[in-house]
């Protein structure tokens, strides 16, 4: 129960985060964002405490504190819009480290980790295809696209080989946190570089993403 009211708690929050930054009070909503984020960690650390599996969890903890630095960071480059571009760059770079050790979290557990890494590799082809065929967008970014697009893909990927393995409560929590993690950032890089920023765009890619978090965090009660 205590978990499910942590859970409700951050929902709550970030919600809030979402009404304030859509009213443009950006340093409050950084705030919040902060707030909210650090819920999602300190869910983490305390579903830690009954994982029987302690680099598994260490490796998700880690995840979850680089999210949080990401979260505040995206945030940021509306308070300080002369860096913005800078800010963000920066945002997306921890966003990966995070990611990479949600997959370091995941390797040790997977029995087929060649053909989790050619689903993830041809995803990944597919998917950033579909998106540059859409958008319009610098270098730098497509670059950084890239690199993000494959590594939360491959992520996705290893989850489902491990979910299909061993189809337990672990794994199928996980999967459906790297699945809403992905849905999530490939919204946020349509409202990001499309022609026109939708706020309903926006409202799906924080919420998609807050539950994945939460359901990463979570996974760690069952492993």
């Amino acid at each position: 129960m205590k978990y499910l009211l942590i859970c409700a708690i951050g929902i709550l929050v970030q919600l809030l985060f979402i009404k304030v930054e859509h009213d443009k009070k950006y340093l409050p909503a950084v705030i919040l964002k902060g707030i909210a984020s650090l819920i999602f960690v300190v869910l983490g650390f305390i579903c830690a405490q009954k994982s029987v599996n302690t680099e598994f969890a260490r490796m998700v903890k880690m995840g979850l504190i680089f999210g949080m630095i990401g979260d505040i960071l995206l945030n940021l480059r509306y308070v300080f819009e002369k860096k913005g571009t800078l800010i963000f760059l920066i945002g997306i770079l921890v966003f990966l480290t995070g990611h990479i050790f949600y997959l370091l979290a995941l390797l040790p557990l997977c029995t087929n980790k060649l053909l989790a890494f050619i689903i993830g590799l041809i995803l990944t082809i597919l998917i950033l295809i579909w998106i540059f065929s859409k958008i319009e967008a610098r270098m730098a970014f497509k670059i950084f696209g890239v690199f993000y697009i494959g590594a939360i893909v491959v992520m996705s990927s290893v989850a489902l080989i491990n979910y299909f393995n061993n189809p337990q409560t672990n794994s199928l929590i996980y999967l459906l946190g790297a699945i809403l993690f992905t849905i999530s950032d490939i919204v946020l890089i349509f409202n990001t570089f499309g022609k026109t920023s939708k706020f309903y765009l926006r409202v799906t890619n924080l919420l998609l993403y807050y539950l994945g978090q939460l359901a990463i965090a979570l996974s760690l009660l069952f492993i």
